[in-house]
């Protein structure tokens, strides 16, 4: 079956409104116009994706399916775009991405001192969506803590970071040197979900929590008046500092792992040599690095 990406996007705007007026102002198109390509992407598919009547238009459950699907095919057509208007350019321009509590400084200068012909972009990105930030082209390269989706994603180690525990300053455990998971037993984990704090159980419950994702600042908010416990990566720790919280590594957990994300399908000499940059000079704010590859 051969998709036009044209009706695909069509699609989508009318999935989001649900109205084909609106979507066809927002297209800029003619409504019947608008109606003759859906009808037509649907008898490609074989398919009725959109239930509609002269009061209402819904989706069926072959529509819902579909425009999860879409959204992929639309991101992933812009984004192979990018990469071939990049190649074709010359290559002068490069976008970093960064997950919160990252200082990626020293790579960044470091790539700029060596490539000074290019312009580089740093852009912050939300927890959890920097795999998804390199799918789409918003950025050629991310910095992320593992684990992260690895379809269509290639990841370079680049090194690796103890956790800290964030206790309210008040805490019974705030003033001691180092704690390990025994230590935490009991103690209300707060979940990087948003949901309410876990009693934790075992290094187990604690690792998992230390993979989460979410709003820091809330999280630490609700540590610092006494909510919870919650864990970071040393480096994000320093970042977040803020009256009433309390700093404490933690022994004997995995560390987290920072990796450089890059699509697997770019074939960008310019972006192979930022990685070849990233490696070289490590996660500086990882106490251990990883040799580079």
């Amino acid at each position: 079956m051969d998709l036009d990406l044209r009706k695909v996007r069509y699609f989508v705007a009318v999935a989001d409104l649900l109205h084909f007026g609106r979507a066809a102002e927002e297209l800029h198109i003619a409504q019947p116009v608008l109606s003759r390509q859906i009808r037509s992407l649907e008898q490609d598919i074989g398919l009725e994706l959109l239930a509609r009547n002269r009061r209402s238009v819904a989706l069926t459950a072959a529509g819902r399916q579909f425009l999860d699907d879409a959204r992929g095919l639309l991101s992933s057509a812009q984004a192979a775009r990018h990469r071939m208007y990049r190649a074709a350019g010359g290559e002068t321009h490069l976008t970093v991405g960064f997950g919160w509590g990252m200082t990626v400084a020293a790579i960044t200068a470091e790539f700029a001192a060596r490539r000074p012909g290019v312009t580089v972009d740093i852009r912050q990105l939300a927890a959890r969506t920097e795999a998804e930030a390199v799918l789409r082209g918003a950025v050629e390269v991310a910095f992320v803590r593992a684990p992260v989706p690895r379809e269509g994603i290639v990841l370079t180690p680049l090194g690796s970071e103890d956790l800290v525990a964030a206790l309210p300053a008040g805490h019974r455990l705030a003033g001691a040197a180092a704690l390990t998971g025994a230590d935490l037993d009991g103690e209300p984990l707060l979940r990087r979900a948003g949901s309410a704090p876990a009693v934790v159980r075992g290094a187990a419950s604690l690792v998992r929590a230390a993979w989460g994702a979410g709003p820091v600042e809330e999280e630490l908010e609700l540590v610092a008046r006494g909510g919870g416990l919650t864990l970071l990566p040393q480096s994000a720790a320093a970042f977040y500092t803020r009256p009433g919280v309390r700093y404490v590594p933690l022994l004997g957990l995995p560390p987290q792992e920072i990796c450089l994300a890059r699509a697997a399908g770019d074939r960008s000499e310019l972006t192979s040599a930022f990685v070849r940059v990233a490696e070289g000079v490590g996660w500086v704010g990882c106490p251990r690095p990883l040799a580079p590859a």
